[in-house]
């Protein structure tokens, strides 16, 4: 068995973009919004480039073999935030888009469904976070929403605030999610 490794950790070698292997994956990105609609976002880092590459990124991530959408959704809560909800505690799926995601080690084709749940301020446990998460997550913030609109910081999906409308528009995504246009959002460009 082979030890995983990311960049950041000692004796990783960032390949050449044209070597970076390309994965295909399915994930689900959850807006997690409190009392005070503040949206809790994650400080993601590329640690492979030098400078090292920031974005703010929703709670979120892999859907497991056999798994729901709702089903993963509600364990990527409990794995990368603490917050227990039920199922039925999520709005949604509110949209799924294809991202390509650029990194220095990889590419990865992410199909996603987002949520929305709203809940009460909350601290952040980050003990079931993974070994790369603990490497890579650089901050936690819950942001004020007009904050939020006026950042000039890179903020995946680039368009949150427009997906969190949908959620006060059930009209449009409750015979199904929403299909977003693919984009590309890259700390490094994808081939």
């Amino acid at each position: 068995m082979t030890t995983p490794s990311y960049p950041g950790q000692p004796g990783f070698v960032v390949p050449a973009p044209e070597d970076r292997p390309r994965f295909d994956r399915r994930a689900v990105r959850v807006l997690v919004l409190d009392e005070d609609d503040r949206m809790l976002l994650f400080k993601d880092s590329d640690l492979g480039l030098d400078p090292v590459a920031h974005w703010w990124v929703t709670p979120g991530g892999g859907v497991d073999p056999g798994e729901s959408d709702l089903e993963a959704a509600v364990r990527e809560l409990w794995e990368e935030t603490g917050l227990v909800v039920d199922a039925g505690d999520l709005v949604g799926p509110l949209l799924t888009r294809v991202v390509v995601h650029g990194y220095s080690d990889k590419v990865v084709d992410q199909h996603e469904v987002f949520y929305v749940v709203r809940v009460a301020a909350f601290e952040v446990d980050t003990t079931s976070h993974t070994e790369e998460e603990q490497l890579t997550v650089a901050d936690i913030r819950w942001w004020a929403l007009p904050d939020l609109a006026a950042t000039d910081d890179d903020v995946w999906p680039r368009d949150v605030l427009a997906v969190l409308e949908l959620a006060s528009r059930p009209h449009e995504w409750a015979d199904g999610p929403v299909v977003a246009p693919p984009v590309q959002e890259s700390s490094v460009p994808a081939p």
